[in-house]
């Protein structure tokens, strides 16, 4: 009899123990990294995974060694039935986080502490209302504000995830560092990645070393701590001394977390992408319902991954860039 593989590893002996599922494509909001200015096409609900196939394939992952699950988007609270989905997935022995715009996050704290659902990572990128208000093309500042500060006085894991763009929103690093001195929150400060319909270029990125020196400019570096890193972490992380939060940088593009790498993710429409910059994908959704045991599925997916960022070696490159924009919009991906 064939026995399951205590776990999921590729040929360079990463284990991925860490699942990213998509639940919807769509979004409350219409932030111009992740999403066209028009929009993304509109599809039929068949070609999506029903909650029950959903609950099928992580059950499928857990079987093969995953631990964490963290539901993603689009906007996962904007999906029907998300309460009792997110109850079901519960039962399964992972540890269960969401990332989320927070616009919704009010409605559901109850179903997060039942479902011992603790760490919440909330997308802001700005302090300043008219600021967001661009970025996002929507006007629900003050309502995620709101929100952030309602997770954080409950007592959840709180991280804000900020993409950081040249001339966008780079002149509010420092404040947003100052937020964590005053709040028990973790922010994360995240490279402009380059995807299909974002206008991505090398100019507009903000590098790990660039955020560093504001921060170190603004605070002394005698008073910027570093945080012992995590296996598996994304990001670098740091404190301002006696601060109550604090923040990291996830540099995906100029210092990249490959070597380290667990996750793997699922879109909404049931595919597997073993790689955020991969431009293969595996139909796990297509051969759960042709009747197929989609476990070797998995495991093929995840050994043919690239040692580094999809196998680009450069985003200097033009002919790498051109290949990168033809991946998939962010929210068609997950996160």
């Amino acid at each position: 009899m064939h026995n399951q593989p205590a776990n999921i590893t590729d040929s360079f002996g990463r284990v991925h123990d860490y699942l990213r599922i998509s639940l919807t494509e769509r979004c409350n909001l219409r932030c111009f990294y992740c999403m066209p200015e028009e929009g993304i096409p509109l599809r039929e609900k068949s070609e999506f995974m029903s909650a029950e196939e959903t609950l099928h394939i992580a059950n499928t992952f857990v079987k093969l060694g995953i631990k964490k699950i963290r539901l993603t988007g689009g906007e996962p609270l904007i999906k029907k039935n998300i309460a009792s989905l997110i109850h079901e997935l519960a039962k399964l022995p992972v540890e269960l986080a969401i990332t989320t715009n927070g616009i919704l996050v009010d409605q559901y704290i109850d179903d997060f502490k039942k479902a011992n659902l603790r760490s919440i990572n909330v997308s802001l990128d700005s302090l300043n209302q008219a600021n967001f208000e661009k970025i996002s093309r929507r006007n629900y500042f003050t309502r995620i504000v709101n929100n952030i500060d309602l997770l954080v006085r409950e007592g959840f894991n709180t991280k804000v995830n900020v993409v950081v763009m040249r001339g966008v929103n780079d002149h509010e690093i420092v404040d947003f560092v100052e937020w964590t001195q005053r709040k028990n929150i973790q922010v994360r400060f995240i490279e402009f990645m380059p995807f299909d319909g974002n206008k991505w270029n090398w100019d507009k990125k903000v590098s790990y070393r660039e955020i560093l020196q504001l921060v170190h400019t603004a605070f002394g570096e005698s008073n910027v701590e570093s945080l012992v890193q995590k296996p598996n972490d994304t990001s670098k992380n740091f404190r301002i001394k006696n601060a109550a939060g604090n923040f990291g940088i996830i540099a995906s593009v100029t210092n990249p977390f490959c070597d380290t790498c667990n996750r793997i993710r699922l879109t909404a429409d049931g595919k597997i992408k073993n790689c955020l910059f991969s431009q293969s994908e595996t139909d796990l959704l297509f051969a759960l319902r042709d009747g197929q045991d989609i476990s070797g599925l998995i495991l093929e997916s995840i050994a043919a991954k690239k040692k580094a960022r999809g196998g680009v070696d450069s985003f200097e490159n033009p002919e790498n860039l051109k290949l990168l924009a033809s991946n998939r919009t962010m929210t068609t991906i997950g996160g």
